[in-house]
């Protein structure tokens, strides 16, 4: 049985998006954030971002899928982009900068930004229709 990032390597993902993808560190669920979010994208793909924000300042953030590749990849920028930032900075992130930041995203998996930057902002609406 192939691995997950031979089999990612060979559907022309760069070494730098393999191992975003792969790395741990922002992946999974919480169970007490300050905010979270949902979205399905029109490819099927189901997103989810879980934020603490202290101070407000984004101090922990995960994110949960079980998508593509590409689905993730973009998901892991987006959470990598966010951490410690104020909301106005991860407010500012945008679906051009995560495809930038990956250097070599296929063309037919550029909508995978686009969901990780809605579900990410969706989860930031959440924290701030709560205050």
């Amino acid at each position: 049985m192939e691995n997950k990032s031979n089999k990612e390597e060979s559907l022309g993902y760069p070494k730098e998006v393999i191992k975003l993808l792969n790395d741990p560190k922002f992946f999974g669920r919480m169970n007490d954030p300050t905010s979270s979010s949902y979205l399905k994208g029109p490819c099927g793909d189901e997103m989810e971002f879980y934020l603490v924000i202290e101070d407000n300042r984004i101090t922990d953030i995960k994110y949960y899928t079980d998508g593509c590749g590409a689905t993730r990849a973009c998901s892991a920028m987006a959470a990598h982009l966010s951490y410690g930032k104020t909301i106005n900075e991860a407010l500012a992130i945008s679906a051009g900068e995560v495809i930038k930041r990956l250097k070599g995203l296929p063309a037919n998996h550029l909508h995978c930004s686009i969901l990780a930057v809605s579900t990410l902002y969706r989860a930031i609406a959440d924290y701030l229709l709560k205050k």
